[in-house]
């Protein structure tokens, strides 16, 4: 193989970069169909209001998962060791969010297929489960990710999670949870103030996006307390080698409480992450009570870059920390692919990824527009 022309420190890098860029694309595109999902039984008191929320997301909601999956697939090629612990150590909850998540394409499918009022109420409130559970599960994922995941690896680097379903669940966590949420509800009733005619829906979705955004507010500044006075923190134990083979227990690491602060002291510039994480909600808020709605939705999605941001760039390199065993902590120099493995992906990531964006803009350039209550209700088209 030809010698690469970027450094095996810049590949780590600039992977620990686009999984970031994946996770903020899965938000910002997938999140607001999560966050209208679970407002869907809430703003929508009749039959023919709820047809109307969801055929705001009807025509997208399919291909805004797709980032979903290539976050997957860019966790299992460009970093091996956090796909085996996460997926097998948290299978319980994975396999909650795909259930809730199966509903989805169930739900919208068989929804309108009776005109029975007891049958599409069953469906609506599959929707809401659809939305509001995984929401909540992958903010508690972050949580966890943030407080140490309860595993080990061994001299063979054989992988030993300690830990259940239930177990992943603390105060801290379901905080994380519930400002996934709020988040996520607050880009949802971002989406429906540009998609929905205005009028009665229209308003209820504003008027709970601002409680989202006051409460999305108020749990980010909660989890910023708890990381800094709480028992919540790692540093690395001695200099790492960004230039090193991947393998974790030859990097070691400690619990320091407070430590997820650090990053923002050396490198002030990261600050712009939780400003965004608090200039977002009040920006949707103005939006909301001036009638702009364009500003309701780009404050929530600044909401979500800020947010997401604040944890990665807070955590760097620690990508998934252990609880149990610093020491087999996984970090941005310790559990990545090759070097060969993470140039191809980029190559091949450089060409269609460029695709893929303007695929997804002239889509929804195309579908561009207000969804009418008359227009749902009529068109064979939707559902």
């Amino acid at each position: 193989m030809p010698p690469i022309p970027l450094d095996y420190e810049t590949l780590r890098v600039i992977w620990w970069l686009l999984l970031g860029v994946l996770l903020i694309g899965f938000a910002l595109t997938d999140g607001f169909d999560l966050g209208t999902a679970a407002l869907l039984p809430i703003i929508g008191k009749t039959d023919a209001e709820r047809r109307t929320v969801i055929n705001t997301i009807g025509a997208t909601w399919e291909g805004n998962q797709v980032w979903f999956i290539l976050g997957g697939g860019a966790i299992f090629a460009a970093w091996p060791f956090v796909y085996a612990v996460s997926f097998s150590g948290f299978y319980l909850a994975m396999f909650l969010v795909l259930a809730a998540l199966i509903l989805r394409p169930v739900g919208f499918k068989y929804r309108s297929k009776k005109a029975d009022a007891a049958w599409r109420n069953r469906w609506d409130w599959a929707l809401f489960a659809g939305g509001f559970i995984p929401a909540l599960v992958f903010g508690v994922a972050v949580g966890n990710v943030l407080a140490g995941a309860p595993f080990r690896l061994d001299s063979d680097l054989r992988t030993f999670f300690e830990g259940g379903l239930l177990g992943l669940f603390t105060p801290f966590t379901l905080l994380t949870g519930l400002l996934s949420v709020t988040m996520l509800v607050l880009h949802g009733a971002g989406w429906l103030s540009i998609k929905l005619e205005r009028g009665v829906v229209h308003d209820r979705a504003r008027q709970w996006g601002q409680a989202a955004a006051l409460l999305s507010l108020l749990l980010f500044a909660l989890g910023g307390l708890y990381i800094a006075y709480g028992d919540i923190g790692f540093r690395l134990a001695g200099v790492a080698d960004p230039m090193g083979p991947s393998n974790p227990r030859l990097t070691g690491a400690v619990a320091a409480p407070g430590a997820w602060l650090d990053n923002f002291g050396h490198y002030p510039w990261m600050l712009i992450a939780p400003i965004l994480g608090f200039a977002g909600p009040a920006l949707s808020l103005i939006g909301i009570r001036s009638g702009r709605d364009l500003l309701v939705l780009a404050g929530s999605s600044l909401a979500n870059v800020g947010i997401i941001s604040t944890v990665g760039l807070s955590m760097f390199p620690f990508i998934l920390p252990s609880s149990i065993d610093a020491s087999s902590s996984l970090t941005v120099w310790n559990a990545s692919s090759s070097p060969g493995t993470l140039f191809i992906m980029l190559l091949v990531t450089i060409v269609l990824l460029p695709i893929v964006l303007l695929y997804t803009a002239w889509a929804y350039k195309v579908m561009f527009g207000r969804v009418s209550e008359a227009e749902s209700t009529m068109n064979p088209d939707f559902y």
